[in-house]
C-alpha cells in the first residue's frame, strides 16, 4: 500500500489531473505541513506514518477552528472553504471516538491504572491517551477524564 505521504501524493496527483481545486490546495496545504515537520530540528528526516497522521490531525484541527471562527465573524463562505478543506483531511484520519466510546476507554484506563484524584491527572491523561491513539482530540478526552476524577 505504502506510506500515508505516498498516498497523499497520489491523491495529489489524481486531484490535478481531475482539477479538483479544493481537493488540489487542501493536499498541497497538509503535504507543505508534513514537508516542514520534516525539516525541524537538527537534520532533516522521513515522518513515519503515526508523524504524518499527527501532523494531519493538527492540520484538520486548525480547519475546523478556523471554520468556527469565520462562522462566528458571520464569514460564511470562507467557513464554508475551512470547513470543506477539512472534510478532505479526515479522509486521511482515523474514525473518531464518540462520547460513549471516549468515557468507556476512560472509565477501563482509570481503572487499570488505579487513578483516583484530580492531583493523577497528568499520569491518567497519558494513560488514556494511549489508549485512545490518536481517535479523538484531546480536548474532548481531558474533559471526560476531568469528570470522572473525583
Amino acid at each position: 500500500m505504502g506510506t500515508l505521504k505516498d498516498r497523499l501524493n497520489d491523491d495529489l496527483h489524481a486531484a490535478m489531473k481531475s482539477r479538483d481545486d479544493l481537493i488540489t490546495s487542501t493536499l498541497r496545504m497538509a503535504l507543505a505541513a508534513v514537508r516542514t515537520a520534516e525539516v525541524a530540528g537538527k537534520e532533516a528526516r522521513d515522518l513515519t506514518d503515526a508523524e504524518v497522521l499527527a501532523v494531519l490531525t493538527k492540520e484538520a484541527k486548525k480547519r475546523r477552528e478556523a471554520a468556527t471562527a469565520f462562522a462566528d465573524a458571520g464569514r460564511t463562505e470562507q467557513a464554508a472553504k475551512e470547513t470543506a478543506e477539512g472534510e478532505v483531511l479526515d479522509r486521511y484520519l482515523p474514525k473518531q471516538l464518540t462520547d460513549a466510546e471516549i468515557a468507556d476507554l476512560v472509565t477501563r484506563a482509570l481503572a487499570e491504572g488505579g487513578f483516583t484524584g484530580k492531583a493523577q491527572m497528568g499520569q491518567a491523561m497519558k494513560a488514556v491517551q494511549a489508549a485512545v491513539a490518536g481517535r479523538a482530540e484531546g480536548g474532548r478526552v481531558a474533559a471526560e477524564v476531568r469528570r470522572q476524577l473525583v
